[in-house]
């Protein structure tokens, strides 16, 4: 994924779609946020009036209680307004990173298994935790309050030019030096920023590629191993993370002593003008807080700007996520096939297929078929022949680079996606368990089942017998890919998904693989009782179970080199029947 090594805060454009949906809200905390930089700056009119009316010049008791009372007000006025803008602004920032995070997440779904041979599981998840978690720091949080200072600075920068014109001139000039030396440490921060996230997208990608493979590194004894690549992957991301912090902290610092140096010199000059007495000591009060803010404000704007940068690299990773196109998607203007009543029937016609990770190496080549409603068709043949691709194909997980698949009359390629996959039930050699119960992954094929329908289900598949002995039956928790379960039960809830589902096209690539001899027996008889009234292909390498299809195709090298029956094939002498002597012989 190639991105800009420099984002800027302009990146951060990528979020109006989702800004714009809240203007209300916006507005609301808008207002909230000026009458908040409002009452903070007539705090120091206020407290001028104080000095000079109620402690220098002459008036009763009552109305020094009544300046005091004057300054509560505004006291009270800041308490309301910041609390209104404090709860607003996190509203915001809540709702719109949430709303961030649920795109992102949705349009990653989207994405065809190509998206995912070049972009590690571990990185997108780590887009969607820390890059909206800076989002969410920034929308709910720095942003405001880096606008509320922006206003009160510049609020003050006006009153205090109104009261003081020659002061400030001077003052403003020290400012302005201020300036350059942050944009040229502020842009080694934005790098450093950008930096410092790919570092923990490495990391989190890193450790979740071995969570998944745990019993794999446990059975080669590897954990120290990959415990030291984990230190390593994270120590580069901690170095690099020091770097930004140093070179924000240099950031910081600077803008704090240039901004003090403002301050104490704006002092400096409006004591000497009390002592000159050109000026009131309430004003050089109300002149000492006004300098005060527009420091602080300063200083306040340093961090928020390095907030910005840091959000703005997250941005560019979240919007270029969203902004990834799925080669296999839905037409404009889709094709509706009719619903089969006894099947569907396929038609492969010339299929030129490779990976777009193996441009030079054909997986599948000049591929041509016939599948009749109703038919069982059994693929064959050695690894790497193109018998899972072809499924993949049929389920458009990728488009051939020359040739078409129909299904039921109409191109796939011209169906909607959804339409498509909802014709299709597949039982993969390695089942997939969610983490759920037993009766959340059988209804995953069917979300609207009844319980009744579900236990029909795994009736049919031979799931109930092991399923009511669990300890809290249908609704036991199979824990994260099914642990609980040995391999043969995880096969027969996903034969059960798939039955519910009650497709009119059904896939099975080796679904019995992992079924002891009984109960691949039972599975058997479930999966021919399944096949009934629909159309299946089956993927096996044990010829044993494929002898009763009704036509076997041998694929090899990508091509179809052989078909007919388990009788035909060994007649003919060909690569089936070499296959079949090499098992056969065997057992």
């Amino acid at each position: 994924m190639n991105l800009p090594s420099s984002p800027t805060p302009q990146s951060l454009s990528g979020l109006f779609p989702f800004v714009k949906p809240y203007k209300a809200r916006i507005a609301l905390a808008g207002l909230f946020l000026l009458l908040a930089a409002g009452a903070t700056l007539a705090f120091p009119w206020a407290l001028k009036q104080l000095i000079d009316q109620g402690l220098t010049g002459p008036g009763s008791a009552e109305r020094l209680a009544g300046q005091f009372a004057q300054l509560f007000g505004v006291a009270a006025a800041l308490a309301l307004f910041s609390a209104a803008r404090f709860y607003t602004v996190t509203w915001l920032g809540e709702r719109i990173t949430a709303d961030v995070r649920n795109a992102v997440y949705g349009h990653v779904l989207q994405q065809s298994p190509a998206f995912f041979e070049t972009t590690q599981t571990g990185e997108v998840l780590s887009r969607l935790s820390n890059d909206t978690t800076l989002v969410q720091t920034v929308v709910g949080s720095s942003l405001s309050m880096g606008l509320r200072n922006l206003v009160m600075g510049t609020g003050a920068l006006l009153m205090l030019v109104y009261s003081h014109p020659m002061l400030m001139l001077q003052v403003i000039g020290l400012l302005i030096v201020v300036v350059w030396p942050s944009m040229t440490l502020g842009r080694r921060v934005r790098k450093l920023s950008r930096a410092s996230q790919d570092r923990v997208a490495d990391a989190s990608a890193l450790a979740a590629e071995v969570l998944n493979a745990i019993p794999v590194v446990q059975s080669y004894t590897a954990e120290a191993r990959e415990a030291t690549r984990f230190v390593a992957s994270t120590e580069q991301a901690v170095k690099t993370s020091l770097r930004r912090a140093l070179a924000r902290s240099v950031l910081v610092g600077f803008i704090i002593l240039a901004s003090s140096a403002a301050l104490l010199w704006g002092l400096y000059q409006g004591t000497l003008a009390v002592r000159d007495g050109t000026m009131s000591a309430g004003e050089l009060g109300q002149t000492v807080v006004y300098v005060i803010l527009l420091a602080s404000a300063f200083a306040v704007l340093g961090e928020v700007y390095g907030d910005l940068l840091r959000a703005a690299g997250a941005t560019e990773r979240l919007m270029e996520l969203l902004g990834t196109r799925s080669v296999v998607s839905s037409p404009a203007k889709p094709m509706q096939a009719a619903w089969p009543q006894s099947g569907s029937s396929v038609s492969l016609q010339g299929l030129d297929f490779h990976y777009p990770s193996r441009p030079q190496t054909l997986a599948l080549s000049g591929l041509h078929g016939e599948i009749r409603a109703g038919q069982t068709v059994a693929v064959v043949g050695p690894s790497g022949a193109g018998k899972t691709t072809l499924f993949g194909l049929l389920l458009r997980f990728y488009d051939p680079q020359a040739g078409r698949i129909v299904l039921d009359g109409v191109a796939i390629n011209e169906m909607d996606l959804h339409d498509l996959r909802s014709r299709i039930g597949i039982v993969p050699q390695e089942p997939v368990i969610f983490s759920g119960t037993a009766m959340d992954n059988i209804r995953y094929g069917k979300p609207t089942a009844t319980d009744a329908e579900v236990l029909v289900a795994a009736k049919a598949a031979f799931a109930d017998e092991f399923i009511v002995q669990l300890p809290q039956g249908y609704d036991t928790f199979l824990g994260e890919k099914g642990v609980r379960l040995s391999g043969g039960q995880r096969q027969r809830i996903a034969i059960a998904r798939a039955m519910l589902k009650n497709p009119p096209l059904l896939l099975l690539d080796e679904a019995t693989s992992a079924l002891d001899a009984h109960s691949e027996r039972m599975v058997q008889a479930a999966l021919e009782t399944a096949m009934q009234g629909r159309t299946t292909l089956v993927i096996a390498h044990r010829l044993a179970t494929v002898q009763k299809a009704d036509v076997i195709w041998v694929l090899d090298h990508g091509a179809l080199v052989e078909q007919g029956t388990h009788t035909e094939l060994v007649a003919k002498g060909g690569l089936y029947a070499s296959l079949a002597a090499l098992q056969f012989n065997q057992n």
